[in-house]
């Protein structure tokens, strides 16, 4: 995908994916190539906070390819809660990441998901999110 700000509500300097691999009904992938200027870099790694807020964008465009494609609205969300958040390391400034998303259920505005960060094949990072949709 090469305009991602079609799918996500941030903007810069606070966009964390670059492009969007695959989004269906059931999960999301995007990737992400650190960029030394980006707002959650310091000392030259990704910050823990960076990754969550990737997690939580990849999340959000998937969501709203998929109300794109069915001419719906897309849904605005928030993060309201990280569950057993496992950081095993932080990526290089110039590292590719691949982040999966799988969506769980839906109960009124919350969902949840389960969020995998990847490089070169490795779980660098992973928790569940509760994403609450504003309505």
């Amino acid at each position: 995908m090469s305009d991602i700000l079609a799918y996500l509500p941030q903007r810069p300097p606070f966009v964390m994916i670059d492009s969007i691999v695959n989004a269906d009904a059931t999960a999301s992938v995007t990737n992400f190539t650190i960029p030394a200027s980006n707002i959650l870099v310091e000392n030259g790694y990704f910050t823990e906070s960076g990754l969550v807020e990737n997690m939580a964008q990849t999340a959000a465009a998937g969501n709203t390819l998929q109300a794109q494609q069915t001419n719906g609205t897309a849904p605005v969300g928030f993060i309201g809660a990280l569950k057993n958040l496992h950081i095993n390391q932080l990526p290089l400034v110039g590292q590719t990441i691949t982040t999966t998303v799988t969506y769980g259920m839906q109960v009124m505005n919350a969902q949840i998901v389960q969020a995998t960060i990847e490089l070169n094949g490795t779980i660098i990072a992973n928790c569940e999110l509760k994403i609450f949709i504003q309505q």
